[in-house]
């Protein structure tokens, strides 16, 4: 085992064992009459001086134990490493052990619970020249523990560093404490105990059932200072800075017994408390470091008639009795107070004078019920101060009826003028759209319903308000961008409206504008005209600028509707009859619109069934190589054969499955079908044709579209390379980390990953180089127009560089003409499909055109 120094080589003086041999050494030198006079007294002079810092060291080392021993707390020393060095008496004593038993040992054994890396806290702290104190549990030479608080300071000896520690046995003030703690729950009175900041520090049981807090599990909540009024004896209303607790903290003074009342806001209980405190010094303090308070419940000591009329001040409530037969009315002084009056009300009819006629018309009856038949009072009215300001008041009375001197009514009066306020404020917020301002929807279809039922309103007309374009702001900007546009778009729609309409935001980026057309029956149209010149000017974020417009339908009652939702409904289909043929108009609602709504409800309930019916097929159109005109991949498009309303073709039908949801069900008829079909060529030894299929991105959101396909490549035994999935522009800006997944597991299936119409919509290359995508298409909106049409033919062009520079491949649709085939080729695209080569075509006589090419 390494030596390590002990107390008397280390943390003391050290005494060196040869001095006295150098001493005789040099007294025999003293002697030697053969050296020189000078080299005699040399070395009686140093003989002196080792004598004399011999005796200076054993003095220091003397002093040292006597200090040392003298500490009436355990002291241990140790090195860095945490092995004891030395152990006064006082730690032998309350260790209960030999000094040899815990030298140069670690200090766990003083205190086996320290965890392994205890030591590095603690040298942090004395690196920074801060003394480390800790509370922990030591053990006695027996095994038994006593709590301990230590303070730990470093100092150097011969160049090494070492820790003095100082142990403070806690056993006394924790058993101190733990008698504190049972001595306040037993006792009968409230003690709050309070820190020099006046925080609650310490409760007892009696003070919470005296505050009425027995039930309440976060006494420091139900002590808020907003629930709780305080009055003087007197009744007047005082602070919390003029509670005994906050003067003896100011005073350092202990506080005489108070009466104070405490009134509880949310319970409308008002207690009664007798309250003294005294303060709680630390040592040597000038200022209080807590403060104690004391109270005891006297409130049914308190309960005499001039204390009780100032607690219903406190909760404004005031006492009246009407004698009926005299109609003399005598009222309490708050309840004057409440009325705002500085003389008596002399009648019934001067208090009824000051409510509004509605309710002067209730109370005069309820009273007149009350004296018939003894019915109790109570009743919310509404009405007038003496100086005119607005009033509520909650009153209550019960009748006495069988006394000599004739019939009254007693009760009190309460002024609910802030909680009236309160709820209005609510109720006005429940039907206003926090973002603009404006009613919200709830809000707007009560307001409609109770026009239409007024039969003095005469016409309603409503304006259907849909922005334009607003979508692609909210998303490619983010939502703040799209809240500020909202925002911009409200104020410029009530500018437009101004008076002659109501307005609503009706959700997301629809507006809704009740206006009445009993006077002016082309105040709509004037409106939504107004409406439409406001959206002329663009719109302006930082440094963006975007042109948003409006498209308005319009549905008058009661032609177009009798009821709210019907009205909207009409005035909706208006606005989205607009929006598919012009946008940035305005639309009527006609007996035509709405056959045209009947007719789509036709289109979407057989188009429910018709996956069931075994309604849709599937056509095929080669994709072709441009240069030399083979078929090397097919596009699977869908037809639709119903039995009453005949061929359906996809853009009659698509929209309306996008809409109501079922493009779900049906892109997943697709998908199995394009795969088994593939398998079928394959299996007739035609070999892998890849096929085409479009998916909505309804589909892409509504289910786990890599499982759906990973499941249809594995039941009909394709490679993922036999399938090309098209999605619309649209989930670009979908940067989010599930659309991402997404296509990483479809491309780890081998799926070939293109986007559809490329150029027509959302368009951002910032999101289109974070998906892993294979190629784009080149809408066949462009195509069409190359190349006489020179923006047509910049849009392809810019289309084809950024497909080249993100090495995407690049398919052109809709190619109708040999002008267009070479356009293309010139252009570096390499696979188009169109007319020009074939429509769509039946299994059938697809395969026959791959037989017929390959022969």
């Amino acid at each position: 085992m390494t030596h390590r120094p002990l107390p008397d080589e280390a943390a003391m003086p050290p005494a060196n064992d040869g001095t006295a041999q150098i001493v005789a050494s040099l007294e025999a030198a003293c002697r030697d009459l053969s050296l020189p006079a000078e080299a005699r007294d040399l070395f009686a002079r140093a003989r002196e001086a080792l004598r004399a810092a011999s005796s200076d060291a054993e003095t220091a080392r003397l002093r040292y134990h006597a200090l040392f021993d003298a500490v009436p707390d355990p002291v241990s020393i140790l090195d860095e490493t945490g092995i004891v060095l030395d152990l006064n008496k006082a730690g032998m004593a309350a260790y209960r052990r030999p000094r040899e038993e815990i030298v140069g040992q670690p200090i766990e054994v003083l205190n086996p619970d320290l965890p392994k890396d205890h030591l590095r806290p603690v040298l942090e702290t004395l690196n920074r020249g801060e003394t480390y104190v800790i509370e922990v549990a030591n053990m006695r030479g027996d095994g038994t523990r006593f709590p301990v608080e230590v303070h730990s300071a470093g100092f150097m000896h011969d160049g090494r560093r070492c820790i003095v520690a100082v142990a403070r046995d806690l056993s006394a003030r924790r058993a101190a404490e733990l008698h504190y703690g049972q001595l306040l729950e037993v006792l009968d009175k409230g003690v709050l105990v309070l820190d020099d900041h006046g925080r609650l520090v310490q409760t007892n049981a009696a003070a919470m059932r005296i505050l009425g807090a027995d039930e309440h599990h976060d006494f420091q909540q139900y002590l808020r200072a907003a629930d709780w009024a305080m009055v003087d004896e007197g009744g007047r209303p005082i602070t919390t800075g003029e509670l005994p607790p906050a003067q003896t903290l100011r005073t350092g003074k202990a506080t005489e017994s108070r009466v104070l009342g405490l009134y509880h806001r949310p319970e409308r209980r008002l207690r009664w408390l007798s309250v003294s405190s005294v303060p709680l010094f630390a040592p040597g303090g000038r200022k209080p470091l807590q403060v104690l308070s004391f109270f005891s419940d006297v409130t049914e000591l308190k309960r005499d008639s001039a204390l009780f009329d100032r607690a219903q001040a406190l909760a404004h409530i005031g006492g009246w009795e009407w004698e009926v037969d005299r109609d003399a009315l005598y009222m309490t002084d708050e309840a004057l107070r409440i009325l705002g009056h500085d003389r008596g009300v002399q009648s019934i009819g001067d208090l009824l004078a000051a409510l509004c006629e509605a309710d002067c018309l209730r109370l005069d009856a309820a009273l007149q019920q009350t004296i018939a038949g003894n019915r109790p009072l109570d009743l919310e009215v509404e009405g007038l101060r003496a100086d005119g300001s607005p009033l509520w008041l909650r009153i209550i009375g019960e009748a006495e009826i069988n006394r000599s001197e004739g019939t009254s009514i007693t009760g009190t009066l309460q002024d609910i003028t802030e909680r009236k306020q309160e709820q209005e404020t609510l109720r006005v917020r429940a039907r206003t759209d926090p973002l603009t301002g404006l009613l919200n929807r709830d809000a707007m279809l009560y307001e409609l319903d109770t026009r239409m039922r007024d039969p003095l309103h005469g016409g309603i007309a409503v304006l259907y308000i849909d922005l334009d374009r607003f979508k692609m702001v909210n998303d490619v900007l983010g939502h703040a961008a799209g809240d500020d546009l909202l925002n911009a778009a409200a104020r410029r729609i009530s500018r437009a409206a101004g008076t002659e309409g109501l307005i609503a935001r009706f959700g997301g980026d629809e507006f809704l504008v009740v206006c009445n057309t009993r006077d002016d029956d082309t105040r709509p149209e004037r409106i939504a005209k107004a409406i439409l010149e406001a959206f002329t000017e663009s719109f302006r974020f930082e440094k963006e600028e975007f042109a948003i417009t409006a498209s308005i339908g319009i549905a008058r009652a009661p032609r177009d509707g009798d009821r709210p939702q019907t009205l909207i409904h009409n005035a909706d289909a208006a606005m989205y009859d607009s929006k598919r043929r012009m946008r940035n108009g305005l639309q009527e609602f006609s007996p035509e619109l709405e056959q045209s709504q009947q007719n789509r409800l036709r289109v979407e309930t057989h188009l429910r069934r018709a996956a069931d019916n075994d309604e849709f097929r599937l056509v095929y159109q080669p994709q072709v190589d441009l240069r030399h005109g083979t078929t090397i991949a097919a596009e699977a498009l869908i037809r639709w054969q119903n039995h009453q309303l005949g061929e359906m073709r996809p853009d009659h039908f698509i929209g309306h499955a996008e809409t109501t949801g079922d493009i779900v069900r049906i892109g997943r008829w697709v998908l199995n079908e394009a795969c088994r079909q593939a398998a079928e060529w394959r299996d007739a030894g035609l070999g892998i044709i890849r096929v085409a299929v479009n998916v909505s991105y309804r589909q892409f959101l509504a289910e786990d579209l890599a499982g759906t396909v990973r499941e249809a490549l594995r039941e009909h035994g394709l490679p993922g390379s036999a399938l090309e999935l098209e999605f619309t522009e649209r989930v670009l800006i979908e940067d989010a980390p599930d659309t991402l997944r997404t296509f990483a597991v479809l491309r780890e299936l081998g799926v070939i990953l293109t986007i559809d119409d490329f150029g027509e919509g959302y368009s951002a290359l910032n999101y289109l180089r974070r998906l892993p995508i294979h190629g784009l298409k080149l809408s066949q909106l462009f195509v069409e127009g190359v190349p006489g049409n020179h923006s047509d033919v910049a849009v392809c062009q810019a289309v084809a560089g950024i497909a080249r520079s993100l090495g995407l491949g690049l398919v052109a649709e809709g190619i109708e003409s040999e002008p267009q085939r070479r356009f293309m080729l010139e252009l570096g695209v390499p696979v188009g499909q169109g007319f020009l080569f074939a429509p769509g075509l039946p299994p059938d006589e697809f395969a026959r055109r791959m037989t017929t090419a390959r022969v």
